[in-house]
């Protein structure tokens, strides 16, 4: 049962938004890549836990704190016994293992990942304890591209490849597991600690007098509704200024080719009219 759906990661949708609107350095382009690719994978995922048949709960996308450290939680699957906690990593392309270093190959050393599912697990233990739970947690890091292979990948590590993770989760379900009402306390109360700002959002500055104005192309040969793409407009001038008012000239000025009586119709019969005359905002 998903009992805390996924989200894409904000930073992902803020960069996603001004990739249309603005050129991006290298360095935030590739940050906006890497997300991309780490949120695809973990879609990957999701598509193998929504099919899980045993009796669970399934939180996605958990950012905690413990001891003032944050830590992340791709997937946490809490049954009777036990709670699961997947790290999920889209790698693609030839690794290899060798003397506790990850390697893309030829020589490309990468920050291990099972440094970092450690500390995360020993963070989320500390977390439980200090909120009464001791549930059991068993800690995979997951490689879910089909198109990645790994050399030398010891035996003694919880790592489960590609071609695994399908028997794993599986093995879930032959597990017996009753859920009470401590294990749907144990997931709302780590839904209620659940943080929605990361501290390590990486967005460059921006104003909206500097960003391009115009509706976005959505995908080519793609014949778009004018109303629909009036309000995915509007959707992403919320999304980079949450605090700015909508009002019938700001969003004309941003798509700027639609007249401000299709603007305004369009705010009229989707959102509500709030001010009056020159103060009229939509909410």
């Amino acid at each position: 049962m998903i009992y805390k759906s996924r989200m894409e990661p904000a930073e992902l949708t803020i960069l996603k938004t001004l990739k249309c609107r603005m050129n991006l350095n290298s360095k935030y382009k590739q940050r906006y890549l890497n997300l991309k690719k780490g949120y695809e994978g973990e879609l990957i995922f999701d598509s193998y836990t929504v099919k899980l048949q045993c009796e669970c709960l399934i939180l996605n996308d958990l950012l905690l704190e413990a001891n003032s450290t944050a830590f992340q939680i791709d997937s946490l699957i809490i049954t009777q016994k036990k709670m699961y906690f997947y790290d999920v990593k889209n790698f693609e392309g030839d690794y290899y293992y060798k003397s506790d270093k990850l390697y893309k190959k030829p020589e490309l050393e990468f920050i291990n990942p099972l440094h970092q599912l450690s500390r995360g697990e020993s963070l989320l233990r500390q977390l439980l304890l200090s909120r009464g739970f001791n549930l059991p947690i068993d800690s995979s890091l997951v490689f879910i591209n089909q198109r990645f292979t790994l050399y030398q990948a010891p035996l003694d590590k919880p790592i489960i490849l590609p071609t695994q993770v399908k028997d794993s989760l599986n093995h879930l379900n032959i597990q017996p597991s009753k859920l009470t009402n401590k294990h749907r306390e144990l997931a709302d109360q780590l839904i209620s600690l659940h943080k929605t700002d990361s501290p390590h959002k990486q967005i460059p500055t921006y104003a909206f007098d500097q960003l391009r104005k115009g509706i976005c192309c959505k995908k080519c040969q793609y014949e778009e509704p004018l109303d629909e793409a009036i309000l995915r407009s509007i959707k992403e001038f919320t999304i980079l200024f949450p605090d700015k008012k909508i009002t019938s000239n700001t969003i004309q000025q941003w798509c700027q080719i639609v007249p401000t009586r299709r603007i305004r119709n369009t705010l009229l019969r989707n959102f509500t009219k709030a001010g009056n005359h020159r103060w009229t905002y939509f909410e």
